[in-house]
């Protein structure tokens, strides 16, 4: 497989912002909830704290680890995202190209809200 660094690049992109839409952002949220539930227990300053954990179950656990971890996670993603761009490279470039964009962009944002906003 030869590819080039540019191509390189927006994989890595796209693999690091398709990981976090599945992981972090609220918009997939619906999804995580059908793997992890949500435990609140107090802690011994009277304050609620909320912890997040697989649901029980064979399929169910096995998703809700993977994507309560965010590196178990991007693997797969790259995985996937990898066989896919290299079986279906047509299908997979217009993706690749968004998500390496909404990548760069919220890396972006973060370097500026660390410059300006702490």
């Amino acid at each position: 497989m030869n590819i080039h660094w540019m191509e390189l690049f927006l994989l890595i992109l796209a693999s690091f912002r398709l990981t976090r839409l599945i992981v972090f952002d609220q918009i997939t949220e619906f999804i995580r909830g059908i793997f992890l539930e949500e435990v609140k227990e107090q802690n011994k300053d009277g304050q609620i704290e909320v912890y997040i954990v697989p649901k029980s179950g064979k399929i169910r656990g096995f998703f809700g680890e993977l994507i309560s971890c965010y590196w178990c996670t991007g693997v797969w993603v790259a995985i996937f995202l990898t066989i896919l761009y290299y079986f279906f490279p047509s299908i997979c470039e217009p993706f690749v190209l968004v998500f390496a964009i909404a990548g760069a962009a919220s890396l972006i944002e973060a370097v500026l809200q660390r410059l300006f906003v702490e």
